[in-house]
């Protein structure tokens, strides 16, 4: 824990090392206000909850996320300072944990930051604090299953251009696999269990329910094991890298 635990300050620090992070943080809230208040059409509704402020997450992670994880291992390989990294005292799991919960940390902070939009509708209204807090803990396990991807997709490459477009495509292969239009494409020849095993995939549905305030067990486990699943291919990605 302890390598790990200096591995996440040193990774967390050097976010904010850069004007990248600040300027990340600020485009991550202009998008989301504009979202929620001109899309999501926020004071229109004329409701006390946030649906039209969470509705927007997992498509702004869809772009936002990557371009926080391309840089993860991509950079670390293309700049030949994995190999420094990989002759510490470390092993490679420790190193992918450092790194991951480093960049959950800091996307948990610019989201932490929208807390005024908490308060405006506080102030307009009386809502469900339970089921805004149930979004919010959603949105940060959504969040955490891109970012594992994304790292994992870094490992692969050293470019972090050819890293972000990887990931957006597998990301967005899981947020579409509860579409009626993905599974029409596998009810023609595959067995049902195959079609609702595609189906249980999708990113929308866990966090829809989240969202809603209904947080199942279903739901935690299947983030859970995302990210340890995306976490642990991470690993063997690196271990094969070194082994070349």
């Amino acid at each position: 824990m302890n390598n790990i635990n200096a591995l996440f300050k040193r990774e967390l620090k050097s976010y904010f090392s850069t004007p990248v992070a600040y300027v990340f943080i600020v485009i991550f809230l202009m998008l989301m206000g504009s979202f929620t208040f001109y899309l999501g059409g926020f004071y229109e509704l004329r409701q006390a909850d946030l649906r039209s402020f969470f509705n927007f997450h997992p498509w702004l992670y869809l772009f936002l996320v990557p371009a926080i994880s391309m840089r993860l291992w991509a950079e670390e390989r293309r700049s030949g300072s994995i190999e420094l990294l990989m002759t510490l005292p470390i092993t490679p799991w420790q190193a992918v944990a450092g790194k991951f919960f480093a960049a959950w940390t800091f996307t948990g902070i610019a989201l932490a930051l929208t807390f005024p939009i908490w308060l405006t509708v506080n102030y307009l209204g009386d809502p469900d604090n339970g089921t805004i807090l149930a979004g919010y803990i959603g949105s940060m396990l959504m969040a955490g299953g891109f970012l594992s991807i994304g790292a994992c997709v870094s490992a692969t490459t050293r470019n972090q251009v050819i890293a972000f477009v990887i990931s957006i495509v597998v990301c967005f292969g899981f947020l579409l696999s509860g579409f009626p239009m993905v599974l029409e494409l596998f009810r023609a020849w595959a067995p049902q269990i195959i079609v609702d095993t595609i189906a249980s995939l999708s990113f929308l549905t866990h966090f829809s329910n989240i969202s809603r305030g209904v947080i199942d067990f279903r739901d935690l486990i299947y983030f859970c094991l995302l990210i340890s699943g995306f976490l642990y291919a991470n690993t063997i990605v690196l271990r094969w890298k070194q082994a070349e």
